[in-house]
């Protein structure tokens, strides 16, 4: 099934990438808010209404300065609507979304190459950051926006009333989880509170997204570079280890350590944190100013990840600039991007009363904490820069953690099932997904 599931996903990518390719002009469509203005970029992120009305102040302030027009588009369902505008031959003149998906969209064409030195204030940003944005040919696809790395969220008060120390280790978190879950740290006499947050869905990838963490402080890599590919790695001993340990503990361990519907849980819905009847949450950074308004600031902490046997990496990830393939408006995009990543542009996307989209900032002038006047940011971009793994962006990432996903869910569903026979399965159809991108080593 999953290698069905595997073909029909690279069929649908093959088709759209040939509607681009033998594309004439991409862009400036008729129907295209901004066809008849050259003066005019349509401008796409993936967002809610929370965090698009930080974008619109940004695009506001460009416009200000600038007098170019932005036809803003937030998208919830971005692919999805990506894909049907790419069948019409009408491309976003510029997109911002997330780093990961780079490989994906390089692969179907839907991106044009750009030369970080067009960008006025390049020198700014970090190579660490600009290493983020190589597509496979050695050229840049993107331009970095944004970072962010995992950090633990605690409810600072139920600590407190346990007289329980923070979390250091995997064994610290899991004895913390049991003791928010039995030991009524919201003091209303009732059994209903949980342990941890953990959004396990395999829609969109979710439990990899949020498991990878896991993986990597337990010592796994789900893939391995290998001269100019890859290898799968999910059949290792440490992956064996880790997922084991993780099944036994999370999922089918002592009920109320993780929330009832964990595993049918994506991010949007995942909110027990907030409405206050869980205790912890590995989470981005992008959840500090939802957690200040729903429990108040003085109620949780931000803490670095507790360490696994392999020490306490985290998933590190975050948003690049994008410009639609052969859009033709190469001046205006190349303004807007370098505003973006300005002093200015990037201080206006990490400040404001609503969510901000710039969570670390990718200009090295700028310091998280001081801009935001909250020293809990410092310990998130210690985090990204001394604790965090990226996933590849090179290879189209998104078919390799969906099937990581669809593998993980199952085997944390299903806790009769044997860990060993799973893990194998996924790293034989992890083999089939570099194999049809021509990266199996």
């Amino acid at each position: 099934m999953r290698d069905r599931r595997r073909s029909h996903r690279l069929a649908a990518a093959l088709a759209v990438s040939g509607l681009l390719f033998g594309t004439a002009a991409c862009g400036s469509g008729s129907g295209s808010a901004r066809a008849g203005d050259p003066n005019t970029l349509e401008v796409w992120t993936r967002s809610d209404p929370e965090s698009a009305q930080t974008y619109q102040r940004v695009f506001a302030a460009f416009t200000k300065k600038t007098g170019i027009k932005i036809d803003y588009q937030p998208v919830m369902n971005f692919d999805q609507q990506l894909q049907s505008r790419a069948s019409t031959k009408d491309l976003p003149d510029v997109m911002i979304n997330d780093t990961a998906l780079m490989g994906s969209y390089q692969a179907q064409g839907l991106l044009k190459p750009i030369t970080p030195d067009s960008i006025a204030g390049h020198d700014e940003i970090t190579a660490k950051s600009w290493s983020s944005t190589v597509g496979r040919d050695g050229r840049h696809y993107g331009i970095p926006y944004s970072r962010q790395a995992m950090t633990l969220f605690v409810r600072k008060d139920w600590r407190e009333k346990l007289g329980l120390p923070q979390p250091k280790t995997w064994q610290d978190t899991l004895a913390l989880a049991k003791a928010f879950a039995t030991r009524d740290p919201d003091g209303d006499g009732k059994k209903n509170t949980y342990g941890m947050v953990v959004p396990g869905s395999a829609q969109n990838g979710y439990v990899a997204w949020w498991g990878s963490s896991w993986l990597w402080q337990g010592g796994v890599q789900i893939l391995e570079k290998e001269d100019t590919g890859y290898r799968p790695a999910m059949d290792s001993a440490a992956a064996l280890r880790t997922v084991t340990w993780m099944k036994k503990n999370l999922f089918c361990g002592d009920s109320r350590v993780i929330q009832p519907s964990a595993l049918t849980s994506v991010t949007a819905n995942t909110t027990n944190f907030q409405d206050g009847n869980a205790g912890m949450y590995l989470t981005g950074p992008y959840n500090i100013s939802t957690f200040d308004k729903a429990l108040g600031k003085d109620k949780y902490e931000v803490l670095p990840a507790p360490a696994g046997p392999a020490g306490n990496d985290v998933l590190a990830d975050g948003e690049n600039v994008y410009f639609g393939a052969k859009t033709g408006k190469a001046k205006q995009e190349q303004a807007l991007a370098a505003f973006l990543v300005s002093p200015e542009g990037q201080t206006l996307a990490m400040t404001g009363d609503h969510q901000p989209v710039v969570r670390i900032p990718v200009n090295s002038t700028l310091d998280a904490a001081k801009v935001r006047d909250d020293p809990r940011w410092s310990v998130v971009q210690k985090a990204y820069e001394t604790a965090s793994v990226q996933f590849p962006n090179a290879p189209d990432f998104a078919p390799i953690k969906q099937d990581t996903a669809d593998a993980l869910n199952a085997i944390f569903t299903y806790c009769g099932s044997d860990v060993r026979s799973g893990l194998k399965e996924l790293n034989d159809t992890l083999a089939g997904d570099l194999k049809d991108q021509d990266l199996l080593k």
